[in-house]
């Protein structure tokens, strides 16, 4: 039976997604934050050692990764399904946004939701105006025009075709959706991006 070790607040809501696009049985192992500190508890450090989530453990495998959690669930179940035919562009499209949603989108957001933070933590009087000062410089200089870049690419991406891996729904739109959600709620990304929001109204976000 497939696990989904689920940790609330995380990446693990796109893997119950694609199960359920699949028609899979699963079950669900449910995790909280610590309220505090916001990471994981104990219990799912017994699961994978860093931690993470999503988590799948499928019998005897524990695998890891969102990115290389989809593509096993297609390869290994989807019999064909949300995947397009090997050898085309198409092909090429999927495995790019398959890799590009965690390897470039993310980062500058975390980076933004790392920064937010730090402005809004409480600290000493007298170091606030500095803290804020380099954040706010840091996020004008750097992250911010980072995120305005990866929007405008992604918005003229999705005007090339109706999904990001050609015109067919795929398992690289279930990937890439958490990277647009978090750029609601991160990034600004509003109506100025059309083709983006309409995607988002695809899988229910806007």
């Amino acid at each position: 039976m497939l696990i989904v070790h689920h940790l609330n607040n995380s990446r693990s809501q796109r893997v119950l997604w694609l199960l359920e696009e699949l028609g899979l049985e699963y079950d669900i192992q449910y995790y909280q934050r610590d309220p505090e500190t916001l990471l994981a508890p104990a219990s799912l450090h017994q699961v994978h050692p860093l931690g993470k989530s999503p988590v799948v453990t499928d019998g005897d495998l524990t695998l890891a990764e969102s990115g290389a959690i989809v593509e096993y669930l297609i390869d290994r179940y989807g019999e064909g399904q949300l995947i397009p035919p090997p050898d085309t562009s198409d092909r090429l499209r999927y495995t790019y946004w398959l890799h590009y949603a965690e390897g470039s989108a993310m980062p500058p957001l975390l980076l933004k939701l790392i920064f937010d933070r730090i402005e809004q933590q409480s600290m000493p009087f007298f170091i606030k105006p500095v803290a804020r000062l380099i954040t706010s410089r840091t996020k004008q200089a750097f992250i911010e025009p980072q995120l305005m870049r990866h929007l405008d690419y992604l918005e003229a991406e999705l005007g090339k075709s109706l999904w990001f891996a050609g015109d067919d729904f795929t398992g690289a739109d279930v990937q890439m959706s958490f990277s647009i959600e978090a750029a609601v709620a991160r990034a600004g990304l509003d109506r100025s991006c059309p083709k983006l929001i309409e995607f988002c109204v695809a899988f229910g976000t806007a």
